[in-house]
């Protein structure tokens, strides 16, 4: 099951943050995933829609940070990802296209 969250911004849309296991031949990594979307069940339905079958958001237990919700409004897809941050690495954000790529390798 994904860790994860969401926030409702003043326009009414949301970003949804969810932390999942790395596609692909890396063990044990984790990515973290943001979203920006008309709704939850939109958010969602993009992720399905790219090959991520089983993404459910359950509860509100990791939300964005302010930061992760610049980035994800800030980029033209509007669907982002890193690898899960850790307290001494900082990565910058990529496209989801670079994840699947990657998984797909």
């Amino acid at each position: 099951m994904a860790a994860g969250g969401f926030c409702k911004l003043p326009n009414g849309s949301v970003v949804v943050a969810l932390t999942l296991p790395s596609p692909g031949p890396s063990a044990g990594a984790r990515v973290r995933v943001l979203v920006h979307s008309v709704n939850r069940a939109r958010a969602l339905t993009r992720l399905r829609n790219l090959g991520l079958r089983s993404v459910y958001l359950r509860g509100n237990a990791e939300p964005p940070t302010p930061d992760e919700v610049t980035a994800v409004l800030h980029h033209p897809d509007g669907l982002i990802w890193r690898t899960a941050p850790t307290r001494d690495t900082q990565e910058l954000w990529h496209p989801i296209r670079a994840l699947l790529r990657r998984a797909a390798a």
